[in-house]
């Protein structure tokens, strides 16, 4: 019996097989991994990713849908599942509880909280291998765009800075029940090694990054008042009068270290 999805939670079930099998594929699980999804719902990509792993934890917020993914996993291997809203869940301590090195992160994300949840993980970077998510195709397109697009911004600075971002291919809404009213993608995140991750406070890079986007029509010498002086920019090799979406993610961390 199929779960009534709740608008509450943003649930959009995939049940197209065809693209279940392209997302077990593109993750490609291996006996030992330490895999742990977010928003498993009704077990579609949970119970395929199972037979190969034998092993896995599932975060899952709607304790409905619990009992009837536990009954079906029994048959297929040990299934782990933690009751909580992911943003609340510590992923460095749960790789530490689980005895992994590293995580490998996998789900089909609610689109209305699919940005705090990418942030959420990156804070996590070091105990995470790699992240396979389903994602409203806008937001992929945001995380993976280049300096120049209309679609670069805050997004796909502050991840690009974290993590290696490829988008993998698109999923249309009749691939779910409800189908959504946009098209879906899956991407691939894998978090940069210590030694490509940018030399600077965390913090001073958010508040540089927030600033600069907040007012994309306006220049750097605008957007960065207070923060950076014009002249400072200028020593930089950047152009005051340059707009955010111009700037490479590495001209933003310079940014911050000159505050």
């Amino acid at each position: 019996m199929n779960a009534r999805p709740k608008k509450s939670f943003g649930q959009h079930f995939l049940h197209d097989k065809r693209y279940i099998e392209r997302i077990v594929a593109s993750i490609a699980p291996k006996d030992g991994d330490t895999v742990v999804e977010i928003g498993p719902g009704e077990g579609a990509m949970t119970l395929p990713l199972l037979a190969v792993a034998r092993k896995m934890t599932a975060i899952e917020l709607d304790t409905d849908l619990i009992p009837a993914l536990q009954a079906r996993a029994a048959a297929i291997g040990e299934l782990r599942i933690v009751h909580s809203d992911v943003l609340k869940v510590d992923f460095s301590q749960l790789a530490r509880e689980l005895g992994a090195e590293r995580l490998r992160i996998a789900g089909n994300l609610p689109y209305y909280i699919s940005s705090p949840i990418l942030f959420h993980c990156v804070e996590h970077a070091a105990a995470i291998q790699d992240m396979h998510f389903m994602l409203q195709k806008e937001v992929v397109d945001r995380m993976a765009a280049e300096p120049g697009s209309k679609v670069y911004g805050r997004l796909s600075v502050m991840l690009q800075l974290a993590c290696k971002v490829t988008p993998l291919f698109t999923v249309p809404p009749g691939a779910f029940r409800p189908p959504p009213k946009v098209d879906s993608a899956v991407v691939r995140l894998v978090p940069l090694a210590p030694e490509q991750l940018p030399k600077g406070d965390p913090a001073k890079i958010h508040t540089v990054v927030k600033a600069a986007f907040a007012m994309r029509r306006k220049t750097l010498t605008n957007t960065l008042k207070g923060l950076v002086d014009e002249a400072t920019i200028r020593e930089l090799g950047i152009d005051p009068r340059a707009r955010a979406e111009t700037l490479a993610p590495g001209d933003f961390v310079k940014l911050a270290n000159a505050m």
